[in-house]
């Protein structure tokens, strides 16, 4: 079989690090330990909220919801990136890439979604305290699951096809060790304007909505505390919100940045692009089980409880 087939490439072929090909045995190191501590960080976290009834709650059931998502995540990466970085193996089937393109846009809106909805928990639980147990229900948190996982399903569901459509003949060589939609549509040989603006739509529609309503979500949770008579019931109103700040810095920053490194920085070097792609992507998994258990002295207890458990 010829490298193309009909207007598509039979494979494409995957791209470590741009000019740093030399350290990607030593590169192939750290991100093993970074896998592991997204997977062991997150499975925790998950088997902790599943087996401790005093987390049987709705923020900690979000949290389990950003714990599932951050392990799909990992789970969507990590073949490839440990083929290209470990073994040198760069080759992908064109419908294997597809399906990891879909998987990883998903699984991001996804996370953007779950930290949409923790704000609304937050909100809630500091700006109306005395309905929060009727207004977040177990059937509400469950809905608002659907809700994330329906609305990343629908709304990326015509990207494999937007792709499938276009005659790919420039080349066969992605920028990364994953499958994406922007890195693939490059490749086409033919106009590419409805690729661009649907997939300008999404950002839009989805994270930059969240966005915003997150930001409008803080806005009315401070105007709510700084109403607060008492400056210790102030500090202890703001502490509940910490981490999830920190996960929303540790989602969105890097985000902001690869977008910004994308539409200004023609320029800048290739492996720049690269690098800022691979912090979006590898960090938030890592950082948000570590935020979580260090900044929630609930979820440390029932972790500590869980292993003590364990040993005996």
């Amino acid at each position: 079989m010829g490298l193309f087939n009909g207007t598509h490439p039979a494979s494409f072929l995957l791209t470590g690090i741009p000019g740093l090909e030399s350290f990607h045995s030593w590169l192939a190191g750290p991100l093993c330990v970074m896998y592991a501590v997204a997977f062991g960080g997150n499975t925790v976290i998950l088997q902790a909220v599943r087996v401790e009834p005093s987390l049987h709650q709705p923020m900690y059931y979000l949290l389990s919801l950003l714990s599932f998502s951050d392990v799909a995540m990992s789970m969507a990466t990590l073949p490839t990136v440990l083929r290209t970085f470990c073994f040198n193996a760069r080759s992908i089937a064109f419908d294997a890439c597809l399906i990891q393109m879909f998987l990883i846009h998903s699984f991001s809106m996804m996370e953007s979604g779950i930290l949409l909805a923790m704000s609304f928990d937050r909100y809630v639980a500091i700006c109306d305290p005395l309905h929060y147990a009727t207004v977040l229900t177990n059937g509400v948190i469950a809905g608002m699951g659907v809700a994330v996982t329906a609305r990343s399903f629908i709304t990326l569901f015509p990207l494999p096809f937007l792709i499938k459509r276009l005659p790919i003949c420039r080349s066969n060589v992605l920028s990364h060790s994953y499958c994406l939609h922007p890195d693939m549509m490059k490749l086409a040989c033919a106009d590419i304007t409805i690729n661009s603006i649907y997939g300008l739509f999404v950002l839009i529609s989805t994270f930059g909505m969240d966005l915003c309503f997150i930001f409008l979500s803080y806005v009315l949770i401070l105007r709510s505390v700084m109403a607060i008579a008492s400056h210790e019931e102030r500090l202890k109103a703001l502490n509940t919100c910490v981490s999830h700040i920190l996960a929303v810095l540790a989602f969105y920053i890097p985000m902001i940045g690869v977008s910004a490194v994308h539409r200004f920085g023609k320029h800048t070097p290739r492996y720049v692009h690269v690098l800022m792609s691979n912090i979006y992507l590898f960090v938030p998994p890592v950082l948000n089980p570590l935020i979580y258990s260090a900044k929630t002295k609930e979820i440390r207890r029932a972790i500590v409880r869980m292993f003590r458990r364990v040993k005996m």
